[in-house]
């Protein structure tokens, strides 16, 4: 019994000696795939090469509930933590593990901003190592969270090709994103999770749908009040 109880320790102990090398290995290679892309092209040039596109939008043109939408769903603490969110990492791997599958990666705004401008959106542990390295590196030379939060409007995908918030809303509303009505914004904050599902031009009824979902969000957080959502719902259809 001694020697079948040791074995197990013994077996315990290599189990976590392997989990630690494995883990050491992917954290280098995140950190050698964040130092090859800022080598390539440093974080200042990709930045003004986004402030210099035609469709750019400033963060005073964009609708105050456009961008509490977008906070309440995407990352509601934004302006608390710093690159990178230790509570929301908890509990997407707690979901994680309940689910068994990489479902929940628990990014901040600034993480999906260093995604949208290095990385690809493949869902592998190695470029999450390497998007957190580039957070930090996005959140130290620009402290400014509501500068951080312009970049990453200017940066998402919002399907049918627009890759600005200036360009979805004219394409979606043919409005200018100042004139975009409650609704509208917030239908709008709830695209870029997966442009090819919810853009309203190809499944109305699941922008709808996701729409109400950001809303509900909205509430929840405090961004709004549930009879002003209601109204706001109902107006819009």
């Amino acid at each position: 019994m001694k020697l079948l109880k040791r074995a197990i320790i013994v077996i315990i102990l290599l189990v976590i000696l392997i989990g630690i090398f494995m883990t050491a290995l992917v954290v280098k290679d995140g950190y050698d795939m964040y130092k090859q892309a800022i080598e390539e092209t440093p974080l200042s040039e990709r930045v003004q090469s986004i402030r210099n596109k035609e469709n750019y939008t400033k963060i005073d043109e964009i609708p105050e509930i456009y961008k509490d939408a977008v906070l309440a769903v995407e990352d509601h603490r934004f302006y608390e933590h710093g690159a990178i969110d230790i509570i929301s990492i908890g509990r997407a791997i707690v979901k994680d593990i309940q689910q068994m599958s990489f479902v929940e990666g628990g990014s901040t705004i600034t993480q999906q901003l260093a995604k949208n401008i290095y990385f690809t959106q493949e869902k592998k542990m190695t470029r999450k190592i390497a998007e957190v390295f580039m957070a930090i590196e996005i959140e130290k030379n620009y402290p400014n969270k509501d500068e951080i939060l312009e970049l990453y409007l200017n940066t998402s995908y919002f399907g049918d090709g627009y890759y600005t918030v200036k360009e979805a809303a004219i394409g979606y509303f043919d409005k200018e994103p100042s004139q975009m009505t409650d609704y509208e914004s917030i239908m709008l904050a709830g695209i870029p999770n997966a442009p090819s599902v919810y853009a309203p031009t190809k499944n109305p009824e699941l922008a709808k749908q996701r729409q109400r979902q950001v809303a509900e969000a909205m509430v929840n957080y405090g961004y709004i009040s549930q009879e002003e959502v209601d109204k706001i719902i109902q107006e819009g259809e």
